[in-house]
């Protein structure tokens, strides 16, 4: 087995004990492997070991890359990556689904440009939990006026949240915002309604375990699983 097939075999390990310490069913954490700055080969090993869904954080770096590998059936593509609005049509066009999505500027543009003979785009709002000052997403108190407004657009399918906090040095302080963001996931899914709300994106290869603990239902790691940039 060579060291990338390790790596990815070893996360999925991570994910199925951190499940299983919640009291929770290892298939209900989905990995989100996060192939930005590695070329189309490395995704195209990854995926031959089962793997279907991969993030891009750079538009155009995940429009080559999905072109490349268009022969690989079964991969779904992910855009985790801040949003311009002048980057909106080639998401709209070529990406499966959005997960940072945090004004309706941009829900708006994918919803207009996302094509007719595509399904529905798959998006989930990303949200400042933790209020960091670098940080992308909509503020917790406007959350729910986004989610609602998101949510009746065509084309689109409100799928959930996504969160990026900063990184915490304990297991306790990881957890503690995980399980916030957690709290707010469930609140919105009571005010919405929606039967399709059930995404979770939390957790990167550092805290994939408080992650998980708090409820996750999707991690995102990159280089857990191809190593350092």
């Amino acid at each position: 087995m060579d060291e990338l097939s390790k790596r990815y075999q070893a996360v999925r390990e991570r994910i199925t004990q951190a499940a299983l310490q919640a009291g929770r069913n290892p298939d209900s954490v989905q990995l989100l492997v996060v192939s930005k700055t590695f070329g189309a080969d490395n995704v195209a090993q990854v995926a031959a070991l089962g793997q279907c869904d991969f993030g891009e954080n750079y538009v155009q770096e995940g429009v080559d890359k999905i072109a490349a590998l268009q022969g690989v059936k079964g991969l779904v593509w992910h855009c985790i990556g801040p949003l311009q609005s002048n980057k909106t049509r080639p998401v709209a066009e070529h990406f499966d689904w959005v997960h940072s999505v945090d004004r309706l500027k941009i829900a708006q543009r994918l919803s207009e440009q996302r094509p007719a003979h595509l399904p529905p785009l798959q998006v989930c709002l990303q949200v400042n939990i933790d209020g960091g000052a670098t940080k992308a997403g909509v503020v917790p108190a406007e959350a729910l006026a986004l989610a609602q407004a998101v949510a009746v657009l065509p084309r689109l399918v409100l799928r959930g949240l996504m969160t990026i906090p900063e990184p915490s040095e304990t297991f306790e302080a990881q957890l503690a915002v995980h399980q916030q963001a957690k709290r707010m996931f469930d609140d919105l899914k009571a005010a919405l309604n929606l039967p399709q709300f059930d995404t979770l994106s939390m957790g990167m290869s550092a805290d994939l375990e408080a992650a998980v603990q708090a409820g996750s239902t999707l991690v995102r790691v990159g280089t857990a699983v191809f190593g350092a940039r």
